[in-house]
C-alpha cells in the first residue's frame, strides 16, 4: 500500500532536482539501481514545466502535458505495463508556472489543478474513486477568489483532511488562500476565514510549505516581493501551526491572520530588495534536535552571493555564512528563470554535523558541512547520488537539453524503492515562446529505481 504525501514536499523536490545533471559527475558508489522502466508518452521538450507521479493502493497516475500540449493523466495497474489515458479539455502554452498537481480523497476520487499562471481556477475531479474516464471540470470550489490563481497544491491537514492552497492574485498583489475538503458532500469550503498572508496590495508571499516537521508542526517560509521583477524579493519570513488554522511565531507567540510584512516576529532576516534573495531559494530544515533553521542566500559585504542558515538562539533569528563562494549571481525581470544557484533544506548528517545540499555554476553541486553546534562550516562532501548515472545522459541530440525529474507524491511502504517520472527539456526561456526549429517531443517515463 502507498500513503498520500504533501504536495508541497513534491515541489520541492522537484524544483531542487531538475536542473540538470550535475551530481552525475562523481560519488556513484552508492547510486540507486534501476528496477523497471516504462514509457509513458511524448511530451513538449521546448520550456519545463512540473508534471505529477500519485502511487495510491495498487494505482499508479501520471498528469503531464502531451506533445500536443494537452493535460493528460495516465494510469495503471502496479503489476501492468498498460497504461490507459484521459485527455483534460486544457491546453498548456509556454508559461514554466503552469505545473500540474494531484491528490486522492479518502473515497479514493482524484483531485487534479494546474495550467495556471494569474488565470481562472482550473480544477477537475472524477465522480467515481480511481477512474481517470470520469474526470469531470469542475468550475469553483467556493466561488470566491478563484479568478487569478497561480501555484495549486494538495495537502493534508492535522487530521488528514485534504487541503487545495493557491495564490490568488499575480506577483506583487497577491494573498495565500486556503481551502479544504468534505468527503461527504464532495464540496469545498474555505480553511481560514481570511487569507494566510495579505501584501495589502504592495507585495505577496512566495512560500515554501507548509510542510510537516520531525516535531509534528507545520513549518512554513517565505519571502516578499514587491513586483513581477525577481530583484525585488526581501525580508525571509517564518511561522508554524500545529493545524494549518492558528499560527503562531517561532518562540510560540500567537499571530493574527492575515500575516503582513508588520506582523511581529516572523522576520528571519532583513533583507532588502536586491539584495541576494530570490523565491525558490530559501528552505526550511531541521536538526537532530527537530529544531527548525532557515536557508537561504544572499549578497554578502563584497557582494557576493553566499549560502546562510538561520537558527532561533537567545530570542531571535541569528543568520550565519555558510559559504565562501567568490562569485555574485545577479538576477532581475520577469518570468522562469534559469538558477545559477540553488539549495536545499539543511538535515542532520552525522553525529555532531549537519548538510546543507547546493548547486552552484560555478562551484558545482555538493554538501556544505556545518557544525550542528556552532553552524561553523566544516568542509564540503559530495552529495550521495539520488539518480542513476546513466539516467542523467541525454536521448536527444539537440544542443541545450536538460533532464527533468518529478518524485512519487505516494510513498511506497518499502523504503528500499521509490518511483520517479523523467523527461528531457530545453532550460526556462522567461516564459515566452521559442522561435525557429525546436527538439522533437521527449519520452516521458516511468521508473523504478531500488537501494544498491
Amino acid at each position: 500500500m502507498h500513503r498520500v504525501i504533501p504536495a508541497a514536499i513534491l515541489m520541492t523536490v522537484m524544483v531542487c532536482v531538475a536542473t540538470g545533471p550535475a551530481e552525475e559527475k562523481e560519488n556513484r558508489v552508492n547510486e540507486p539501481e534501476i528496477a523497471m522502466s516504462l514509457p509513458i508518452a511524448r511530451v513538449p521538450a521546448g520550456f519545463p514545466v512540473g508534471f505529477c507521479l500519485l502511487t495510491a493502493g495498487e494505482r499508479q497516475y501520471a498528469a503531464y502535458y502531451d506533445e500536443e500540449r494537452r493535460m493528460t493523466v495516465a494510469c495503471r495497474a502496479l503489476d501492468a505495463e498498460e497504461w490507459q489515458y484521459q485527455t483534460l479539455p486544457t491546453e498548456v502554452g509556454w508559461d514554466s508556472h503552469n505545473s500540474i498537481a494531484m491528490a486522492a480523497d479518502d473515497d479514493g476520487c482524484l483531485h487534479l489543478s494546474g495550467n495556471m499562471h494569474n488565470v481562472p481556477l482550473i480544477y477537475f475531479r472524477t465522480s467515481q474513486p480511481w477512474d481517470i474516464a470520469t474526470f469531470e471540470k469542475i468550475e469553483s470550489m467556493t466561488g470566491e477568489n478563484e479568478q487569478s490563481c497561480t501555484y495549486p497544491q494538495f495537502m493534508r491537514g492535522a487530521n488528514s483532511e485534504l487541503i487545495f492552497h493557491y495564490r490568488d492574485g499575480g506577483s506583487g498583489h497577491g494573498n495565500e488562500i486556503y481551502n479544504v475538503y468534505d468527503t461527504k458532500t464532495k464540496t469545498w469550503k474555505r480553511l481560514l476565514d481570511t487569507p494566510l498572508t495579505d501584501g495589502k496590495d504592495l507585495m505577496n508571499a512566495y512560500m515554501h510549505g507548509p510542510l510537516k516537521g520531525p516535531d509534528g508542526r507545520f513549518h512554513l517560509c517565505w519571502v516578499w516581493r514587491d513586483t513581477p521583477d525577481c530583484q525585488t524579493n526581501h525580508d525571509p519570513s517564518y511561522a508554524r501551526s500545529s493545524d494549518l488554522i492558528h499560527w503562531e511565531t517561532i518562540d510560540g507567540k500567537p499571530v493574527t491572520l492575515p500575516i503582513t510584512l508588520e506582523t511581529s516576529g516572523v522576520l528571519i532576516d532583513n533583507v532588502t530588495t536586491q539584495g541576494g534573495i530570490i523565491n525558490g531559494c530559501l528552505r526550511i530544515g531541521f536538526d537532530s534536535a527537530a529544531q527548525a533553521l532557515a536557508s537561504y542566500h544572499k549578497f554578502d559585504e563584497n557582494g557576493n552571493t553566499q549560502a546562510y542558515v538561520a537558527r532561533f538562539e537567545d530570542g531571535r533569528w541569528i543568520p550565519r555564512q555558510v559559504s565562501d563562494w567568490d562569485y555574485r549571481w545577479s538576477f532581475e525581470g520577469w518570468g522562469s528563470i534559469i538558477f545559477e544557484i540553488r539549495l536545499g533544506a539543511v538535515r542532520p548528517h552525522d553525529e555532531g554535523r549537519l548538510a546543507l545540499p547546493f548547486t552552484h555554476v560555478k562551484y558545482g553541486d555538493g554538501l556544505l558541512i556545518l557544525d550542528e553546534k556552532t553552524l561553523e562550516p566544516l568542509g564540503v562532501e559530495a552529495k550521495p547520488p539520488r539518480y542513476p548515472a546513466g539516467l542523467w545522459k541525454l536521448e536527444s541530440a539537440y544542443e541545450g537539453m536538460e533532464v527533468r525529474w518529478a518524485e512519487d507524491m505516494g510513498e511506497d511502504n518499502d523504503p528500499a524503492s521509490r518511483y520517479v517520472l523523467r523527461w528531457e527539456t530545453l532550460p526556462q526561456h522567461r516564459d515566452r515562446p521559442r522561435e525557429g526549429e525546436l527538439p522533437e517531443p521527449a519520452m516521458l517515463r516511468l521508473y523504478k529505481l531500488t537501494a544498491p
